[in-house]
């Protein structure tokens, strides 16, 4: 074993420092100590090295292993270059990694041991029979791996604990900060552009039919979720292209406050289609004032969402202008009662975004030469089905009371079953009016004239009112010979099976569908 003046100590100053050596001899006779530079990790003699043998110390900046022993092996027996080159490198990594792989995982406290003095002398000292004197350097990938190893153990603070020691790491804190800045902002500028990208790819197509801003593609994502397609936005784009300008924030406050007064997160689509221009309307200075319009003539607040949903282009008629004027004239010139307008608004929220003194002078006038009808008659008809001012005269209303006429009625009875039945002028002639006369005829074998008595007949629906009660009381044996009463088929489904069928409501409605079935099979030909 060699002294402790005789120990080779190798040090790797810093990872971007060449290695420096130290090679020390036995004592000799005179004193010598040469150094090439004055580094700190060395004492001078002056300090107190050892006084018993002196040194002689070379610091040489391209002190290479590789060099200094040309005649190295690998441990297959082939010689290795004493010049640095990758492949060199890269075979003693990979020596180095065998061993490794050799010795296995041992379990942590054996691979602390591995940092205790006496195998960190192992590690620093080369093969045993050297002759004192001889230079000894530690292996370039040795030094790496008990580097790598070392920081394996590094603790939290970013120290590293070896044999029980705590060796701490100095930390450039300003430059962790600063790189800690740049990585954000890189990630930062990172997300927008994949943002920016995943949004051209999924409007790609609208991209390429109209000439897209990029600045849109935030608001064209928040329409989207409302349901809102390429094609709608492209609709919406050809009707008001300012409205996509708006910016995000400003829509969503919008949209939230339609939300928030009723209107439903799957009409918001429908809206915008209809009336793209709600997205350029501002919060206080328009929404606000027409919901308080509508709440003013008597509108509940459950319903204000339903008319919006109805009538969008609300919000662009002025209060003052227009919509205030337009109640005036329901009360003052049709003769609605006040507390019948918020009725009527509710019906048909289109009476306030309609010319109505043209659609009620037109109809009036119809009506009363046609029917005879007085003004009282007409009034109670649109308060009622307020809709009547938008039918068309010659599509809708007359075709509708010829064919009543063809029935056998006279205008007296049509105007009775107007008056108490408006919406029969909404009703289909092919698929509604014409087979529940028939049905009523000669099924239930009554006459015209009891439609006077129950208009409400004509408003009911066949499949699924008329005919299986009808059924179920002649299955019940309960039917009457003579005309079938109309009225049985008004209330409600458990009142009928109380009053009239005397049985449970859950044996009727299986009725009702087995019933259904039926007829869906005859329908199509197929048996159930």
């Amino acid at each position: 074993m060699y002294t402790n003046s005789q120990r080779i100590f190798c040090s790797h100053v810093d990872k971007k420092s060449p290695e420096m050596a130290m090679l020390c001899f036995p004592p000799k006779s005179s004193p010598l100590f040469f150094s090439a530079s004055s580094s700190p990790l060395l004492p001078s003699p002056s300090a107190g090295f050892r006084r018993s043998g002196v040194g002689f110390a070379v610091f040489s900046s391209h002190s290479n292993p590789r060099i200094l022993k040309s005649t190295r092996r690998s441990r297959t027996g082939r010689l290795i270059s004493p010049y640095d080159d990758e492949d060199n490198d890269k075979d003693v990594d990979e020596e180095e990694d065998e061993d490794e792989s050799e010795e296995g995982e041992d379990d942590l406290s054996d691979v602390e041991d591995q940092f205790s003095d006496r195998k960190l002398s192992k590690i620093y000292s080369t093969e045993p029979n050297r002759k004192p004197g001889q230079h000894q350097v530690l292996r370039k990938g040795r030094q790496n791996r008990l580097l790598e190893s070392a920081q394996s153990f590094r603790l939290s603070n970013g120290s590293l604990k070896v044999d029980g020691e705590i060796i701490s790491k100095k930390i450039d804190h300003q430059y962790n900060l600063g790189r800690s800045y740049e990585m954000e902002h890189v990630d930062l500028e990172n997300a927008k552009q994949k943002n920016s990208n995943f949004a051209k790819s999924k409007f790609q197509k609208l991209a390429e039919e109209i000439d897209f801003d990029e600045k849109w593609f935030p608001l064209i994502e928040y329409l989207s979720t409302f349901g809102l397609k390429d094609s709608h936005l492209i609709s919406i784009y050809e009707r008001h292209m300012p409205c996509l300008q708006i910016n995000l924030s400003s829509a969503q406050e919008r949209l939230e406050f339609l939300l928030s007064v009723g209107v439903k997160h799957k009409d918001i689509k429908r809206i915008l289609m209809r009336q793209p221009q709600i997205l350029e309307y501002t919060v206080e200075n328009n929404l606000k004032s027409h919901v308080a319009f509508l709440v003013s003539i008597g509108v509940p607040h459950s319903r204000i969402g339903q008319i919006i949903t109805a009538a969008p282009s609300l919000f662009s008629y002025s209060i003052e202008h227009s919509l205030k004027p337009t109640v005036r004239y329901l009360v003052e010139e049709v003769g609605i009662k006040t507390s019948d307008i918020s009725k009527v608004v509710q019906l048909s929220p289109q009476v306030l975004v309609q010319r109505i003194d043209n659609s009620w002078t037109s109809r009036f006038s119809f009506l009363s030469k046609e029917l005879g009808a007085p003004k009282d008659s007409i009034v109670k008809m649109v308060t009622k089905h307020p809709q009547l001012l938008h039918y068309s005269i010659e599509d809708g209303i007359l075709p509708r009371i010829n064919f009543l006429r063809s029935i056998g009625m006279c205008n007296s009875d049509i105007l009775k079953v107007l008056t108490s039945l408006a919406q029969v002028l909404s009703l289909s002639l092919e698929r509604n009016l014409k087979p529940k006369y028939l049905y009523l005829v000669n099924e239930l074998r009554n006459e015209v004239k009891s439609l006077t008595k129950y208009p409400m007949y004509l408003s009911l629906s066949l499949e699924q009112r008329i005919r299986p009660r009808h059924r179920f009381l002649v299955s019940l044996k309960k039917a009457p010979k003579g005309p079938f009463p109309l009225s049985s088929l008004v209330p409600s489904d458990e009142c009928f099976c109380q009053q009239w069928a005397g049985t449970s409501l859950e044996k009727y409605l299986a009725f009702r569908q087995s019933l259904q079935l039926t007829d869906f099979a005859k329908k199509y030909q197929r048996k159930v």
